[in-house]
C-alpha cells in the first residue's frame, strides 16, 4: 500500500510541475499551441494518479473504471465516427459539396476504414501487414495527441477575455456572398461592436478596423462592406478605419498592424474572429508582431466540427517540416523493429 501511494504521488507530482509550466507558459504568452501540450500532459497525469486513489479508496469502483475504460475506448471511437459521418452529411446538405465542408465525414469514413483494416491485420497472421498498420496507428496517435492539445487549449484559449485599456479592434474578414455580408462574417462584426462599445463605456476611444481585400469579381472590398455594416448597427463613421489589400489571414494581420503603428506605435490591441478560428489567428497574431489577442463569435454547431478540423489541418501544414519528421520516425519504428529483431 505504501508504494502505490509513493507512486500515486509521483504521479500527482509530476503532473503538478507540468501545470506549472502551463500556467508559466500562459502567463509568458498564451499564443502558444505548446501550452496545450503542458496543458494535456498534466491532465493526463492527474488523470493516472486520481485512478490510483481511487483505486485505494474504493478498490473495486477503481478496478470498474479502468476495466470500462479500457473496454468502452473502441465504442468511444466508433460513436466518434458515426458523429464525424452525419455531421459531413449535414455540412454537405447546408454548405455545399466544397472540400472545407467534407472533413468531418471524410475523417469519420477514415476512422471506419482503419478500424477495419487494423481488425483484418490482427486476423491476417501477416506479420509485415501488421506492422505497417502498426506504424499507421503510431502516426495517427500522434496526430490524435496534438490534435487534442489543439481543441482543448482553443477552448481554453477562446474563454479567456480581453483587456479594457484597448486601442484598436481588428475585425478579421471571412468572404462575401455576392457583395453581401455573410452570416459568418456578421458574426464576428457584431462580437466586435460588442467589445468596441464595452471599451467605449468604459472611457475608451477605440478605433475598429475592418480587414479584408477586395475579392474576384467584387464591387467593394470587403472592409468597404464590413464598415458599412458596422454603420448600418450604429458605430460612427469616423471610429472605423479600412485595410483593404490583404488576401490572407496573415496579410489581415500585418497590413492592420502598419495602420496601427502608423497612430499609435504603443498600441494594445484585440482581434475579433470566429470561435473555430481563435488559436490559430492568435498564432498568426504572435508571427505577425502583433501587441493583442483574439476573442471569438459564436458559430452554428454543426459548422464547427468541419471547421475546427480544417483549422487544424492548416496549423499541420503551417508546421509541416517538425511534423513531418516526428511522423517519419514513427512510421519507421515498427518496420526497424522488425529489421532488428529479424
Amino acid at each position: 500500500m505504501d508504494k502505490v501511494t509513493g507512486l500515486m504521488t509521483v504521479w500527482f507530482g509530476i503532473g503538478g510541475l507540468w501545470f506549472i509550466a502551463f500556467l508559466i507558459g500562459v502567463l509568458v504568452d498564451r499564443r502558444r499551441l505548446r501550452n496545450g501540450v503542458y496543458l494535456v500532459i498534466s491532465l493526463g497525469f492527474f488523470g493516472i494518479g486520481a485512478l490510483m486513489a481511487l483505486g485505494l479508496a474504493w478498490p473495486k469502483v477503481g478496478a470498474a473504471l479502468v476495466i470500462l475504460l479500457f473496454a468502452g475506448s473502441p465504442l468511444l471511437v466508433v460513436g466518434l465516427a458515426v458523429f464525424l459521418v452525419l455531421n459531413g452529411i449535414t455540412m454537405l446538405r447546408k454548405e455545399g459539396r466544397r472540400l472545407a465542408n467534407l472533413l468531418s465525414l471524410l475523417l469519420g469514413i477514415g476512422i471506419f476504414a482503419f478500424l477495419l483494416l487494423m481488425s483484418v491485420a490482427q486476423g491476417s497472421g501477416n506479420v509485415v501487414f501488421q506492422v505497417a498498420m502498426g506504424s499507421v496507428a503510431s502516426v495517427l496517435f500522434y496526430i490524435s495527441f496534438v490534435f487534442a492539445c489543439f481543441l482543448l487549449y482553443s477552448i481554453f484559449y477562446g474563454r479567456i477575455g480581453h483587456r479594457r485599456d484597448l486601442d484598436f479592434v481588428i475585425v478579421l474578414g471571412a468572404g462575401l456572398i455576392r457583395g453581401r455580408v455573410s452570416a459568418l462574417l456578421r458574426g464576428r462584426l457584431d462580437r466586435a461592436r460588442v467589445v468596441y462599445d464595452s471599451l467605449v463605456a468604459g472611457g475608451r476611444e477605440p478605433m475598429i478596423i475592418t480587414s479584408g481585400g477586395l475579392g474576384v469579381h467584387e464591387e467593394r472590398s470587403e472592409a468597404r462592406a464590413m464598415a458599412d455594416y458596422l454603420v448600418e448597427k450604429g458605430v460612427p463613421e469616423d471610429r472605423i478605419l479600412l485595410e483593404e489589400e490583404s488576401r490572407t489571414t496573415l496579410q489581415n494581420l500585418r497590413f492592420s498592424r502598419e495602420i496601427m503603428v502608423a497612430r499609435k506605435p504603443d498600441y494594445r490591441c484585440v482581434v475579433v474572429t470566429s470561435n473555430y478560428h481563435v488559436l490559430r489567428a492568435a498564432l498568426l497574431t504572435r508571427r505577425a508582431g502583433l501587441n493583442g489577442q483574439v476573442v471569438g463569435s459564436r458559430t452554428a454547431r454543426y459548422f464547427w466540427p468541419s471547421a475546427i478540423l480544417r483549422e487544424f489541418v492548416a496549423i499541420l501544414v503551417d508546421n509541416k517540416v517538425k511534423n513531418g519528421v516526428v511522423c517519419l520516425l514513427l512510421a519507421l519504428m515498427g518496420p526497424l523493429t522488425l529489421l532488428v529483431l529479424g
